[in-house]
């Protein structure tokens, strides 16, 4: 178990150190409005990324990170780890269905061009996104009742285990099935299949669009409104691609344990730690919408230099306007008076 807990605070440490400054700069970036994007795609990435700063805080910091360093502290006070644990799985949900959501709308904007201008405004994206987060919310109030303390000391309940029922109860069980059909098994799903029906939209499009414009006969020339869905399809397909990718292996290991029966309190060594692998990958895909931006929006790595250059050009600003104020009086003070 130590290699295993070693790296799993390596990976976790470097996640936090990497995820918090990432997500805040993104959202800093987004919310100014000079990336290029709709107003709805913009509230939608705000969205994902404020969700995945969630995720870093509470998971990784506040429950991963704190196990390593402060094994017992206030954060271990049943009633205090509940909400933690509570407040994570929002936010893990969130996470996951804000993308969801804006695959939904790109599907949208990209191949229903009737319903574009009605659904892709900002206004339905604060909707969308403010009532997804409600549900959710409800969605994970029995988590809070799946933890048990395990000791108490004057009077006082200490940490929070997993109930001995959660797996093998058939409520609870349930429970688990709906909670994992949620997320991430349905999102793979809707995702899959929004991208399926994008890229078969696209093609059509395209070779109509070449037909009409002559291209098929040898003729070149650019088609200003191919080149925007391009950029689109390409943030897109990264976004999406990236979570299926680093969720895929919890979703392997849910399907594992609900095929084969095997209780995650029973797993081997080798079982174990591919379900501690699947934990790191799915929180480091709180890490990567950032670095997508960035390869994939040229505007966003203009405004992510101009916020890096920022702090640089203020100090020295700061610093030659102080020489200037500085420089009369040591003018003054270098001539005298005559006597």
């Amino acid at each position: 178990m130590l290699p295993l807990r070693h790296a799993q605070r390596i990976c976790y440490v470097i996640i936090a150190v990497i995820g918090v400054p990432v997500n805040l700069v993104a959202i800093v970036i987004l919310s100014r409005g000079k990336c290029g994007l709709s107003t709805c795609t913009t509230r939608y990435l705000v969205a994902m990324a404020a969700a995945d700063l969630l995720v870093v805080i509470i998971e990784i910091i506040l429950r991963r990170i704190k196990r390593y360093y402060f094994p017992v502290c206030f954060l271990d006070i049943t009633p205090v780890c509940r909400v933690i644990y509570l407040l994570m799985r929002v936010a893990t949900n969130c996470s996951v269905w804000f993308t969801v959501t804006f695959t939904f709308d790109r599907f949208m904007a990209i191949c229903c061009q009737k319903l574009k201008t009605k659904y892709c405004t900002g206004r339905t994206a604060a909707v969308v996104l403010a009532t997804s987060c409600i549900l959710l919310s409800l969605k994970n109030v029995p988590f809070y009742f799946a933890l048990r303390p395990g000791e108490k000391v004057d009077n006082v309940q200490w940490f929070c285990y997993t109930i001995p029922g959660y797996y093998t109860e058939p409520g609870w069980v349930g429970f688990d099935w709906f909670d994992k059909v949620l997320t991430p098994l349905l999102p793979f799903a809707v995702i899959l299949l929004l991208n399926a029906l994008t890229v078969r939209h696209i093609l059509v499009a395209s070779r109509v669009r070449k037909g009409l414009r002559g291209e098929s006969k040898g003729e070149n020339g650019s088609d200003p409104e191919m080149e925007s869905r391009r950029k689109s399809v390409i943030l897109l397909f990264t976004i999406s691609g990236s979570f299926i990718l680093l969720w895929l292996v919890t979703v392997m290991e849910f399907l594992y344990y609900n095929i084969t029966g095997t209780s995650p309190v029973d797993y081997n060594y080798s079982l174990y730690t591919f379900r501690q692998v699947g934990f790191i990958l799915q929180n480091l895909s709180c890490c990567t919408n950032t670095f997508i931006y960035g390869v994939t929006q040229s505007k966003f790595r203009e405004q992510l230099k101009s916020v890096v250059k920022y702090p640089v050009t203020s100090i020295i600003q700061i610093i030659n306007n102080r020489t200037t104020e500085r420089s009369p009086e040591a003018g003054r003070s270098v001539s005298s008076p005559g006597i």
